[in-house]
């Protein structure tokens, strides 16, 4: 079994409940706080983790970031390549009205830290075959790339958040695309699915691209492969984790020795689990759970 490292964002989700959104000059009291472990690599590496693969997550947090780390433990995934730093964790402030609108503040914090010494620590063992999974939520993400693909690593890149750097980063060793129609779009410069397909094969015709298009499925295309796969119709109650969980899953599966349409399969319906509850990293799934969904299958409307 190949083992994954997620080299991924770590942040703290302070939630507020609000009346409305704070107006300039505005003071308001919030009726509840929840605090919640988040960003998008905690919460791929809990998918990863969950569908029975080996994870390892490398990151950094400040020393207020515990219930990040203890977090990942207690889902599986391997934390002793997340460094410690002299600031903050990253975090977010979320306001969230009475009709369940939503305002973000992000701050980067630790995870904008990486340096050169961090990623050789962490991709020290390591070797060909293995996975490296990546979002754009933390600093270097270039170097990371080249280094991972240095040692023959099987790159799994998720353009989000997408930003105007991206075009520089070097693309041409991605192993597998994961994105959604938006990121897509700014990637390939196209709206339709299909169009987004072509161009992007024909960039880099050595990757696989996973395009998921919410509730018309997705769309697996690489040079061996062609899968489209719809969804499994869940009751909506979050969807904040649902890209995340179908990241992961289909990562871990694949890393696994699963076929692509088991895989796709199983993480589709793990992604349906997860919208399905409240939170994000507590609404992922256990594979046992996925596998065992029993919400309606939709067919995607696209051809084989």
């Amino acid at each position: 079994m190949a083992k994954i490292l997620n080299f991924g964002s770590l942040n703290v989700d302070y939630v507020y409940h609000m009346d409305h959104f704070v107006l300039p000059g505005e003071t308001l009291t919030s009726s509840a706080r929840d605090v919640n472990c988040g960003g998008k690599g905690l919460n791929q590496s809990i998918a990863a983790a969950s569908s029975g693969a080996t994870v390892f997550h490398a990151g950094k947090i400040g020393r207020d970031g515990t219930m990040l780390t203890d977090m990942l433990n207690a889902r599986g995934v391997d934390t002793s390549l997340v460094e410690i730093s002299g600031g903050p964790s990253g975090h977010a402030i979320i306001q969230v009205d009475k009709a369940g609108q939503n305002s973000i503040i992000l701050f980067p914090g630790a995870n904008r830290e990486i340096d050169s010494s961090s990623i050789e620590r962490a991709l020290e063992n390591f070797a060909e075959g293995d996975y490296l999974i990546l979002q754009n939520e933390i600093s270097r993400i270039p170097e990371i790339m080249k280094a991972g693909a240095s040692k023959g690593m099987k790159i799994v890149f998720n353009p989000s958040p997408v930003t105007d750097d991206i075009a520089s980063f070097p693309l041409e060793l991605v192993d597998i695309f994961v994105l959604n129609e938006i990121e897509g779009e700014v990637l390939s410069g196209e709206k339709e699915p299909q169009d987004i397909i072509r161009v992007l094969r024909s960039k880099y015709p050595g990757a696989l691209v996973l395009l998921t298009l919410g509730k018309n499925g997705s769309i697996l295309a690489g040079k061996d492969v062609f899968l489209t796969y719809g969804i499994h119709s869940a009751p909506v109650v979050d969807t904040t984790a649902a890209g995340d969980t179908m990241l992961g899953f289909f990562t871990g599966l694949l890393a696994s020795g699963i076929g692509y349409e088991e895989a796709l399969s199983t993480a589709t319906k793990a992604a349906a689990v997860t919208v399905s509850r409240k939170g994000a990293a507590p609404s992922i799934p256990t594979l046992e759970e996925a596998r065992a969904c029993t919400f309606p299958y939709v067919e995607s409307g696209y051809g084989k």
